[in-house]
């Protein structure tokens, strides 16, 4: 790949009409838990949710007439479909979006509503990339690889010239990774702009592919993960050729990890993002000692997170950090044992979700039943000074972290 920065300020201006420049701003709650200063590229407020939007557009803006004509095909179930088939519609060009089969209804329809003909094939990613290849010969389509194009990566560098240009004194940008063209574009980007400044990459400890090439290191491959947009097996070896001239290192997250930074910028920035930005704030969280008394920039490069899940990890974080608990009573089955623990409750300033009364399936004896009954408290410490109250008043009571 002979991919220059001026390839990356000729995308820049190629695309800035029909991009939003959207905002860098200081994450204040996070810097004052952290400790260090922290400033968010807010690009899950691009045009479709999503950084790729800016390469999509970059590659579909040096296509022939013959080329738009003929339409363009990419396989993607995720932020590069999206991201296309808006440019494609909007420009006048038909595209063509293979997705695995199995892909979530609400991707799919996404996609569609943004102009694409979604095709579904395959039973994983490798065996769609296949079928789209094929595609795109038989129908004379231009394929468009979601990182490993020149040009695609001269879009994503774009994000640099931004967020030095907003924040021109940043001390090192940390970059999500999954096939690498998000971190190429926009290392050769800022290095460009100031030697000086670190830029590091992050990953799913589960999807280290890039680490791994970068290190000389085996993978870690293993099971799904939440920074799904970054799950890449095959990164592109273009991309590591810029990676290894100008990224100062790879740090990659675990699974909880993750969950707790993406629950993080939601509770205390307000912010919905989706894994793969989780995993760059678990690598600054992980590495605090290394960031002390720097700016550092991190990309939020897409909240396209599925509801359902989203919503999940909400009750997992709240659970997490006390302020939803189970406390398992064993009590006496007789009338009013309920009302007294309901007082006690409330008294407290704490609030009941949900109670479950059991007389059947359980271990105590036949004259005792087991009540579970689900709190939200303020913190943990709330929920210890509960337990403290209960078990004065009598009451045989545990947590779940008891158990």
């Amino acid at each position: 790949m002979t991919l220059t920065f001026e390839d990356v300020k000729t995308a820049y201006d190629a695309i800035k009409d029909a991009t939003i420049r959207t905002p860098t701003v200081k994450a204040s709650r996070i810097s004052l838990h952290l400790g260090i200063d922290l400033y968010l590229k807010l690009e899950n407020l691009q045009h479709t949710n999503a950084f790729k939007a800016r390469g999509a557009l970059n590659k579909l803006l040096t296509l022939s007439e013959e080329q738009r004509k003929k339409g363009v095909i990419a396989c993607s179930a995720g932020n590069h479909a999206q991201g296309l088939a808006y440019h494609a519609t909007r420009l006048g060009i038909p595209s063509t979006i293979v997705m695995p089969e199995g892909t979530p209804f609400n991707k799919i329809q996404r996609t569609e509503d943004f102009g694409a003909k979604v095709v579904l094939h395959g039973t994983s990613f490798d065996e769609s990339v296949q079928f789209t290849m094929d595609m795109a010969k038989d129908n004379n389509f231009t394929f468009i690889h979601p990182f490993d194009d020149e040009t695609v990566v001269a879009g994503q560098g774009t994000i640099a010239l931004e967020m030095l240009e907003q924040v021109p004194d940043l001390d090192a940008i940390v970059v999500p990774i999954g096939g690498g063209g998000l971190i190429a574009g926009m290392a050769l980007a800022a290095k460009s702009i100031n030697p000086d400044i670190e830029v590091i990459g992050a990953q799913a400890e589960k999807f280290d592919a890039m680490k791994a090439k970068f290190e000389k290191s085996e993978t870690h491959f293993g099971g799904s993960t939440l920074a799904e947009g970054i799950a890449v097996r095959e990164p592109s070896d273009n991309n590591l050729a810029i990676i290894n001239q100008y990224v100062d290192r790879i740090d990659s997250a675990t699974e909880a990890e993750i969950e707790d930074a993406v629950f993080d910028l939601l509770s205390s920035e307000k912010l919905v993002v989706e894994g793969a930005p989780g995993a760059g704030l678990a690598v600054i969280k992980n590495n605090l000692k290394k960031f002390k008394g720097k700016k550092v920039g991190l990309v939020i490069c897409g909240g396209n997170i599925d509801s359902r899940l989203l919503s999940t990890l909400i009750l997992r974080g709240l659970v997490r950090d006390g302020r939803i608990t189970r406390l398992t009573f064993e009590i006496d089955d007789t009338p009013g044992q309920l009302a007294d623990i309901s007082r006690i409750i409330g008294e407290s300033g704490a609030n009941v979700v949900e109670v479950i009364h059991q007389r059947m399936m359980q271990s105590v004896s036949l004259k005792q039943a087991e009540l579970e009954v689900v709190v939200e408290a303020r913190d943990k410490q709330h929920v210890k000074h509960l337990v403290k109250t209960l078990r004065a008043q009598g009451f045989k009571v545990r947590t779940d972290n008891e158990v």
